[in-house]
């Protein structure tokens, strides 16, 4: 059995969220989220966080991260990411159209991680002067852009330091509930517990087909002295402007609903973290591959031969390949990835090892 392990973007959606569809396109609602649905997410939202907080929904990931950035920074700031995250490196300049020309500035670290001290070192440098970006905010990629995932004591040692300078911080939660998973914790735990402020809570990646949730955590923002009901009402004025007002959102709203309902959303992440663990645990003892960072998700870096590479790839096996160093591949499972694709990439690249021996 051949599968591609490319992307979760590559999987459909969950049943349950096209029924909930379907039912939501049937008669009439209020337009521009004055539906029930909608009221219905930050009901459910607000229940999930064990908190009052604001809610946005819009249709893609890049939206809710560059909405979210943009209602937290000046024009003349600087957002401090890890210098390999998503925000930096794969959304073409939506960061910076969408926050008025704000700079974004990677910051090093381990495993796609911000190193605490090096952010902290960035932050101090040239406060005040008028010749020089001024820190603003920060931007935590969960899970990072090579699989590995912040746990909670690495989450607040970011958020301190950030809170020393009272910069708000921002969750690319893109593989949101992937990383909650592995992590075997509460949302609240994974967000305004360790000093997040505000979380792009990703759900098409694990299920759903467009809908993304901007979470606003309005005490943690105000817990930094900053204005959080200033932050909602930019938010709402930034999503019309940006065109992620959707007329229609209760069709939105559906999606959420029925990812929220009956544990669908773990459900799904659970099954694409438990195939990522039996293709790891496959891989590693075969000789010629090579493990980068280990998987704590869904996402797994590797190293192999270019003819082993080759091979796979004609044996009908899809993945990334050519996007980073010679003979790396990056593999992604789905809620959808069926065990069996995963033991015939496992048997494929063992049988190919041995007879290249």
């Amino acid at each position: 059995m051949k599968v591609a392990f490319t992307s979760d973007n590559i999987a459909g959606a969950s049943d349950a969220v096209f029924h909930a569809m379907m039912e939501a396109a049937q008669g009439d609602a209020m337009p521009y989220g004055h539906d029930e649905g909608t009221e219905q997410v930050t009901h459910m939202l607000s229940e999930l966080f064990e908190c009052d907080l604001a809610v946005f929904l819009v249709s893609t990931g890049t939206a809710a991260n560059v909405l979210s950035i943009s209602a937290l920074t000046p024009p003349w700031g600087s957002v401090l990411c890890h210098s390999e995250s998503h925000l930096l490196n794969d959304e073409s300049t939506a960061p910076e159209f969408y926050a008025g020309g704000a700079r974004f500035v990677g910051v090093r670290g381990a495993d796609a991680k911000i190193d605490p001290v090096q952010l902290k070192k960035v932050i101090n440098q040239k406060v005040g002067d008028v010749h020089s970006c001024q820190a603003s905010a920060v931007s935590v990629s969960q899970v990072t852009e090579v699989g590995s995932v912040y746990s909670l004591p690495e989450l607040r040692a970011i958020t301190d330091v950030a809170k020393a300078a009272g910069l708000p911080v921002h969750m690319d939660g893109a593989r949101f509930t992937n990383a909650l998973v592995a992590l075997d914790c509460s949302p609240a735990e994974m967000t305004w517990k360790a000093g997040v402020d505000v979380v792009s809570f990703g759900a098409t990646k694990n299920g759903v087909m467009a809908a993304e949730a901007i979470v606003v955590f309005k005490h943690s923002l105000e817990s930094k002295g900053i204005d959080s009901e200033r932050v909602v009402q930019e938010l709402g004025f930034r999503r019309k402007r940006g065109g992620h007002l959707h007329s229609k959102m209760r069709l939105l709203s559906a999606q959420m609903v029925a990812y929220l309902t009956d544990d669908l959303w773990l459900n799904n992440a659970n099954h694409a973290n438990t195939m990522m663990s039996m293709l790891q645990d496959g891989l590693k003892d075969i000789p010629d591959v090579m493990i980068d960072t280990p998987a704590q998700a869904n996402m797994l870096f590797c190293r192999m031969p270019l003819a082993m590479i080759d091979f796979l790839q004609k044996e009908g096996f899809g993945f990334y390949t050519g996007r980073w160093e010679e003979g790396v591949i990056r593999l992604v499972t789905s809620f959808r990835t069926p065990k069996e694709g995963v033991d015939a990439f496992i048997n494929a690249t063992r049988r190919f090892s041995a007879i290249s021996d």
